[in-house]
């Protein structure tokens, strides 16, 4: 069974590729170490409520869309 941290983070990745953002420009953009995007990516680290609305923001669509 795949964790809820794993699916959110492919969505993050699959938008991010979409944007065609590297994950070092994401990080760059929502303000933090590339190894927070690497780790949110791969579902190792669940993001706080507020840097999910920066990754959103980021990536100029709504925050809604990251978790569906």
């Amino acid at each position: 069974m795949v964790s809820i941290y794993k699916k959110f983070g492919e969505r993050v990745r699959e938008l991010r590729k979409e944007k065609g953002l590297s994950q070092e420009e994401l990080a760059e953009k929502v303000k933090v170490d590339v190894r927070t995007i690497v780790a949110i990516e791969t579902g190792k680290r669940n993001p706080t409520f507020k840097t999910i609305d920066k990754i959103a923001k980021s990536l100029k669509i709504k925050s809604k869309e990251l978790l569906s």
